[in-house]
């Protein structure tokens, strides 16, 4: 391997937070492939397998940071086998979903400085997923970049540009067909050497095939496109992060279906929608509910058609998921509180020395 931590994307951000650990017996590495509990890492010159250590990750504590893909993490050698995760470095970004089985944050990707939301110009463009793909994208701290893919086999994919365009004021939407290399140019600006694109889409909207044009080679392996939904089968079956020659890396996770709000997604929602925060804004009334108050911003314009009414409900829609999965949140860390201190209070009592004579 000829590729420096530094290539990788380790930045002075990461390098400031080892003053606090032991810098000889732990090192920094990268976090490049998640299978279960299987994690594949990247030192300086070096790829090796690792693990968790088990008294830090696993004492069923609230506050433990597992890593995630894209994780700068530090490890203690291990020549003879699986080096040792101690330590989560602190992020610059990352990317949550809500994991509606238990409840809480599932870290999807980490250190990331731009997200790549693709979709296809065709049956799959859905301004509300790309709506709900926007909101967490901004909160997370990268730069959000819309990337319509399949260009190459719509009859008109301007449309579907001028329509993405028109709904996310400031965010870049780019065209491109992998087959022809349409857009590829424009997308080079983006494709540098040490930063990090996280790839978000809905299976089979031809991620991997994006990844392989930008490489310029197959690197990733790619399914023919359906004829019945003009959608591809998904093909990515965990998460990784890839090294391209050029030294721009990316992450590609398995489609979702369903993206779930986190609890910090409130920020990311009101610059999605920036639009509907000026116009609150603008409201009358401070606490307006935007239902029958005089002087409400919002209904004027829903009424003289300036914002479209399927925004506005999408908008209040992804409110109300931010919203209980911060009540779910709230809940969670105080049932984790009770269930500390009943450990706590069943310990067994030490006895002092004058309980035995």
């Amino acid at each position: 391997m000829n590729y420096t931590l530094h290539d990788y994307g380790y930045t002075d951000f990461f390098e400031k937070q080892l003053d606090k650990y032991n810098k000889e017996e732990l090192v920094p590495a990268r976090v490049i492939e998640i299978q279960k509990e299987q994690y594949k890492i990247y030192k300086e010159f070096e790829v090796k397998t690792a693990r968790l250590k088990g008294s830090k990750f696993y004492n069923n504590l609230s506050d433990v940071v597992f890593p995630a893909i894209g994780d700068f993490v530090l490890v203690k050698p291990n020549p003879d086998g699986d080096d040792i995760i101690h330590e989560v470095l602190n992020r610059k970004s990352k990317f949550s979903r809500l994991d509606t089985h238990y409840d809480k944050e599932q870290l999807v990707a980490a250190n990331f400085d731009f997200v790549f939301i693709v979709t296809s110009a065709n049956k799959d463009f859905n301004i509300k997923k790309i709506e709900r793909y926007i909101s967490i994208a901004w909160q997370s701290g990268g730069t959000p970049v819309i990337i319509l893919t399949k260009a190459d086999i719509c009859d008109d994919y301007s449309d579907y540009v001028f329509e993405a365009e028109s709904a996310f004021i400031g965010v870049d939407v780019i065209a491109i067909s992998s087959m022809t290399g349409l857009g590829l140019d424009t997308l080079s600006k983006y494709i540098k050497e040490s930063k990090t694109i996280a790839l978000l889409g809905a299976s089979g909207v031809g991620k991997s095939s994006l990844v392989n044009a930008i490489a310029k080679k197959d690197i990733m392996k790619t399914n023919a496109i359906r004829e019945d939904d003009a959608r591809g089968r998904h093909t990515t079956t965990h998460r990784q992060l890839i090294m391209l020659e050029n030294k721009t890396m990316i992450i590609d996770t398995p489609g979702m279906r369903e993206l779930g709000m986190w609890t910090d997604s409130g920020d990311g929602i009101d610059s999605a929608f920036a639009e509907i925060e000026d116009l609150i804004l603008k409201c009358k009334f401070k606490d307006c509910e935007h239902n029958k108050e005089p002087g409400c911003a919002v209904k004027e314009a829903i009424k003289n058609g300036t914002l479209p009414l399927d925004r506005w409900n999408n908008y209040l829609k992804l409110k109300k998921e931010a919203k209980i999965a911060l009540i779910k949140e709230k809940r969670k860390a105080r049932a984790m509180e009770k269930m500390q201190e009943r450990k706590e209070k069943s310990k067994p009592r030490k006895k002092s020395f004058t309980e035995y004579e």
